[in-house]
């Protein structure tokens, strides 16, 4: 059977991982951990643990159970003023398990075969961690992931706010996979963070599989507005160092320009263009298709079509 690795972290590779569940390889996913928003923001202060959302989020994209188990975990308490406000059920048992497992890489394994879910997925490393932005100004600087996504514009470079170690079974996964895999995401704050791991790139530095990024179908606003797919290429590429994107695999059929309309309205959202003659020139190998979907109005990657691209170029090795 062959072997993905999947890095990322957010919505996209909950959605990328949901189809690629439902086909005959074996999934690795290696998730971000240096939000600081909402109730992971709280319970990482709180318990100093690494950041435990995207994990969660991402189990439960794999997860193999009746859909009520998945709605339960899912569940967030509303009632405001009680300790428990905001907090989703998996990010408290997440929490619980870190405590009796002494790891998120154990309390994920554990949560993992309550969901019977067939992979595996890794925190990236175990350390409670806080993205830090270095500002163009020489005394500017501005800290967690909040605080860096909203202030992209006037970062010059990021990095963690110590050096973090990363497991040997996540290099060793990376140096065993025969295809690694950027997923959609936020740019700066879910797929950069493993870039700016010294060990992760090194790891892609002298791995044999190459790379791939699954494109964002929308713009991130105050990260990435006005990015078609060679720009976000062009990103990854610098902070991949001496490797490149070998593929990359993006949307080309038309959306709704209503639809579109709307989220430039209401999100500040732009679609992100295939711009084919600025690609090309990058040496990445591009795999287009119609693989976007409207859900509640909202535009989302068709789980089932990008996963299958994936497989399809996998199995016939087109690279």
């Amino acid at each position: 059977m062959k072997k993905v690795i999947v890095l990322g972290g957010g919505t996209g590779l909950s959605c990328l991982l949901s189809g690629l569940k439902l086909f005959p390889v074996e999934v690795t996913a290696v998730i971000a951990v240096s939000d600081n928003g909402s109730s992971t923001g709280v319970l990482k202060e709180e318990y100093g643990i690494p950041a435990v959302g995207d994990v969660g989020k991402v189990l439960l994209s794999m997860a193999n159970v009746d859909e009520d188990f998945v709605r339960l975990l899912s569940y967030r308490f509303h009632k405001g003023g009680t300790s428990l406000d905001n907090h989703p059920v998996r990010n408290i048992l997440l929490t619980a398990l870190i405590d009796q497992k002494g790891s998120l890489t154990e309390a994920a394994r554990y949560m993992g075969k309550l969901l019977k879910v067939r992979g595996a997925v890794l925190p990236l490393t175990e350390e409670k961690v806080e993205l830090v932005g270095k500002g163009y100004l020489s005394d500017e600087e501005f800290y967690g992931q909040v605080d860096v996504s909203k202030n992209i514009r006037y970062i010059s470079t990021l990095s963690y706010d110590h050096d973090i170690r990363i497991s040997e079974e996540i290099l060793e996964r990376i140096a065993d996979s025969d295809l690694i895999i950027f997923s959609p995401g936020s740019l700066y704050t879910s797929i950069l963070p493993h870039l700016i791991a010294k060990d992760i790139v090194a790891a892609l530095e002298n791995a044999r599989a190459p790379i791939m990024y699954v494109s964002n179908l929308v713009t991130q606003p105050g990260e990435t507005d006005g990015y078609n797919v060679s720009d976000h290429l062009a990103i990854l590429n610098k902070y991949l160092g001496k490797r490149k994107i070998d593929l990359v695999v993006s949307n080309h059929a038309q959306i709704d320009e209503k639809v579109a309309a709307k989220y430039l309205q209401t999100e500040n959202k732009t679609l992100v263009r295939l711009d084919r003659e600025k690609i090309e020139p990058m040496g990445a190998k591009i795999i287009e298709d119609d693989i976007f979907s409207v859900e509640n109005g909202k535009i989302r990657h068709d789980a089932m079509k990008t996963a299958f691209l994936v497989f399809s170029c996998l199995m016939r090795s087109e690279y």
